[in-house]
């Protein structure tokens, strides 16, 4: 089976570079997707108490027959639990919903940064930590002012960042000031749901590797160092998903994907996106 190459965080921590996203994924369908992504060679899974589907992610690696410490598992707090007593329980919560000893990475799914104080938040974190019932814990959908806060007024740098990136919306600022501090960058959206993939350059790169869209786009994220969880249900799609390490864009054509760069998101602000489910 293809080895997925992996990213040392910043506490030492091996993350492969390589994931299954599980967002929108239905919890009635969860378990049969994760086991169809773990059947196809995906060792990381990405979950969220959001996505009403942790349960059904912990029954899917039970299922599989693979060792926990094999699947490398992350779930993220939900808005309505920044608080830092909160933020505890909630964490508990996911534990017992995934029925884990411990998760590989949590992270801060959302700042929030009209709602609450998201550094009481991290210090929240840092204790999750400290307890060793996460290996590392990070945030995500902060932007770099976000981020300073933390690195001010905290003491644990964040292992990862998770933010919307993808050739429309490169991050390559955010990337860079993530890098500058020992922050491992997670792409979400990878392809833009779907939107990159009838793109022209990426098309003709695709059509040059005998690659698709898809593959293509996903190949830039690894190449500049990305970690990266697209998602499906379908085998066929996870399967292709997948097979990205078997040919390598040339400098040039990852900078060509680049150059496609519009600042255009297709998920919403963090510095406005204040919901609470």
């Amino acid at each position: 089976m293809t080895a997925v190459p992996t990213i040392r965080l910043n506490n030492g921590v091996e993350i492969p570079q390589l994931g299954f996203g599980t967002f929108q994924i239905k919890p009635e369908e969860t378990k049969e997707a994760v086991l169809t992504a773990l059947k196809a060679g995906f060792r990381h899974i990405d979950t969220a108490e959001m996505y009403g589907n942790e349960k059904q992610v912990g029954e899917a690696v039970r299922a599989s027959g693979l060792d926990r410490g094999e699947v490398f598992v992350t779930s993220k707090l939900n808005n309505g639990f920044h608080a830092h007593d909160e933020a505890l329980k909630a964490f508990d919560r996911s534990l017992e919903d995934l029925g884990f000893d411990h998760l590989d990475l949590f992270l801060i799914h959302w700042p929030l940064p009209d709602v609450g104080d998201f550094v009481e938040t991290w210090k929240a974190m840092e204790e999750i930590y400290r307890s060793g019932r996460a290996k590392a814990v990070g945030v995500s959908n902060f932007h770099a002012h976000h981020l300073s806060r933390l690195l001010e007024e905290t003491e644990i740098v964040p292992a990862v960042n998770q933010i919307e990136a993808h050739p429309y919306l490169t991050q390559d600022e955010l990337r860079a000031f993530d890098a500058e501090h020992g922050i491992a960058t997670e792409a979400w959206s990878p392809i833009a749901q779907g939107k990159v993939l009838g793109d022209p350059t990426i098309t003709r790169i695709a059509e040059r590797h005998g690659k698709t869209p898809a593959q293509v786009t996903l190949r830039w994220h690894i190449q500049r160092g990305d970690i990266v969880f697209p998602k499906s249900t379908k085998r066929s799609r996870m399967e292709e998903n997948f097979d990205i390490f078997g040919f390598e864009l040339t400098q040039d054509e990852i900078n060509e994907i680049s150059g496609l760069n519009r600042d255009e998101r297709v998920g919403p602000d963090p510095d406005t996106f204040n919901w609470i489910p």
